[in-house]
């Protein structure tokens, strides 16, 4: 059996400040809360929704989670298509986010190393791509090669 599955719902991460870290979803990737999950009167964590249709996002108030999940890519974002990964490079630049810049990756281009407040990296990954999947499984060797 194979279960009916409809996208992803929403990710999480654990946060250290959830007022600056919905700033930065805010400002950077144009996120706004919709919904606020308090606990005995104080705000533990958000539901951000984005408004051109990038996935849900949950940020959870829980500081010793956070430096242990900082560093690691979680989760990439999908973005049309490479045009909109330059120009999401180019904003990203613009407001002083280091990144390493839109790179031809497996089978779209990434855009990786942007890091939220926490340090926790956020990636972006074209949905169009420049390789399709067959019925075969695809063999990478060396998946942070760089090609054309």
């Amino acid at each position: 059996m194979i279960p009916a599955l409809a996208g992803v719902h929403h990710l999480k991460l654990p946060v250290s400040d959830l007022t600056r870290s919905i700033d930065w979803y805010r400002t950077r990737l144009g996120y706004t809360v919709s919904i606020e999950f308090h606990e005995q009167g104080t705000l533990m964590g958000v539901a951000l929704h984005h408004p051109a249709g990038g996935p849900m996002l949950a940020l959870r108030y829980d500081p010793e989670k956070a430096v242990a999940a900082a560093g690691f890519d979680y989760f990439s974002l999908g973005v049309p298509d490479k045009t909109a990964l330059e120009a999401l490079a180019a904003a990203l630049a613009d407001l002083g986010e280091s990144h390493a810049g839109v790179h031809f990756a497996t089978i779209g281009w990434i855009l990786p190393e942007l890091h939220d407040p926490d340090g926790h990296e956020i990636r972006f990954y074209t949905v169009e791509s420049h390789t399709e999947l067959g019925d075969q499984c695809l063999v990478i060797t060396d998946a942070r090669e760089t090609r054309p």
